[in-house]
């Protein structure tokens, strides 16, 4: 009945979400996210939404692959062992429970972070159940040695199949390729060796020094006053140790020298990842590089990358180019598939039109269609709770200006084509770019 009862929630919430979302996008105000420290440290960011009677709570730690040191998969394999055995209950234990109050609990572990995440209902009678079970999971895991081999062996599993994928081989050789020694050039998942060595007592060792209020920033979104807010992040954060903050992730050096990687791979297209480092959150340049990269190759089929290599020569079917900014420069991302004997031809065009964008910079029609493309769907993008509380936790784990949802739109609006072309002179090389290319064997 509960699971019924979420469902008809959140259909109930349309009108008032589509109105919400209007004003989001004709830039009037929207509620403002409040922020606080609770009293053992864990930064807490908070938005009421009275309009939909749930609760979404995201907890993120500094505890992402960049912290593996010389365990790759450790944050990983830390994370995924969280909800599999908490304060005695079983994994199946604890999805009967949440299932039988119609709450969801999720998990992930990427470079930067690591996170653990409650949607519930927001009646007490169904909230303050699903709270608990967050409370052991964050506070009280088992870390059985049972769980633990068997994860373990299906990540082995995994990273076997992932052999098999042209495309995922070419995306974790390219992080290799640009980031060398650096911490990010790791595969969050970790490889055979590193998996194999790995033990409980490294497990427990992670989680006793990154699980950690200190080191925890909590988002809260949802049908509870500040309040309530108040003494609920109190709750979450007092299920865990104080401790501290995770130290800084090392800075990204840039590239010294073009590099090109070719690896054979029995299959009919050939994948290709070109970058470098690009950008980080709060990026004195990132709204240039993100408006320019909307044009260049992140806005899909009228992108001018597809327009040259796709629409007008057909040479790939699929090319883009993104940024993923994180604590340090995260890469900038070219890539495209094509047939293996247009591999070369494929590669000489993208150089030519980065080499273009970057000495003529875009049109003034193509900034003006961005603009309007970036700002129009900017409101699906925070369509829901779910959505606006990993915002925060974004915001919050960046430490990111409070009002960024608020500005973002304005900020879009007031790029320029020179600021654009400023910034990709400065920050987008043309010369000393990795390239990974996998494929070539029919």
């Amino acid at each position: 009945m509960s699971i019924n009862y979420l469902n008809r929630a959140v259909r109930s919430g349309a009108v008032i979400l589509a109105a919400w979302l209007f004003s989001l996008g004709t830039a009037l105000a929207m509620p403002p996210i409040q922020h606080w420290q609770t009293g053992n440290g864990a930064r807490v960011y908070y938005v009421p939404a009275p309009e939909l009677p749930m609760v979404d709570i995201r907890v993120v730690f500094a505890a992402g692959s960049a912290h593996d040191a010389d365990l790759p998969g450790l944050a990983s394999m830390t994370n995924h062992l969280l909800d599999k055995g908490a304060a005695g209950l079983s994994a199946n234990d604890i999805a009967a429970r949440l299932e039988g109050l119609g709450a969801e609990l999720g998990s992930g572990a990427l470079r930067d972070m690591a996170w653990i995440s409650l949607r519930s209902l927001s009646d007490a009678a169904l909230f303050e159940p699903a709270l608990e079970v967050l409370q052991q999971v964050l506070g009280k895991p088992d870390f059985h040695k049972r769980d633990f081999q068997r994860d373990r062996e299906r990540t082995l599993v995994s990273l076997r199949e992932d052999e098999q994928s042209p495309s995922t081989i070419a995306g974790y050789r390219f992080y290799r390729a640009v980031f060398g020694e650096h911490p990010y050039a790791t595969r969050p998942v970790g490889d055979e060796a590193s998996l194999k060595r790995m033990t409980l007592k490294d497990i427990r060792a992670y989680y006793e020094k990154y699980y950690v209020a200190g080191n925890a920033v909590i988002a809260i979104v949802g049908d509870v006053d500040r309040k309530a807010a108040e003494h609920l992040a109190q709750r979450v954060a007092g299920a865990l140790r104080d401790g501290k903050p995770a130290p800084d992730v090392p800075v990204v050096a840039s590239l010294g020298d073009a590099s090109e990687e070719r690896i054979s791979h029995p299959s009919t297209q050939t994948h290709v990842r070109m970058g470098a480092p690009g950008m980080h959150r709060g990026d004195p340049d990132y709204f240039p590089l993100y408006v320019g990269n909307h044009i260049l190759g992140g806005s899909g089929l009228v992108s001018r990358l597809n327009e040259e290599i796709r629409e007008k020569r057909g040479l790939s079917y699929s090319v883009y180019s993104y940024f993923s900014p994180m604590a340090q420069d995260g890469p900038y991302i070219f890539g495209l598939q094509t047939r293996n004997d247009q591999v070369d031809e494929a590669l000489e065009v993208m150089h030519a039109t980065l080499k273009t964008f970057h000495a003529e910079g875009p049109t003034e029609q193509e900034l003006v269609s961005a603009k309007k493309n970036i700002t129009g769907g900017f409101p699906l993008r925070v369509d829901s709770n779910s959505k606006i509380v990993e915002y925060l936790a974004m915001i919050g784990f960046y430490k990111l200006p409070l009002d960024y949802l608020e500005t973002f739109n304005a900020r879009v609006e007031a790029v320029t084509r020179e600021q654009i072309r400023d910034a990709f002179r400065r920050r987008v090389p043309l010369g000393n770019m990795a390239t990974v290319i996998v494929g070539g064997e029919d």
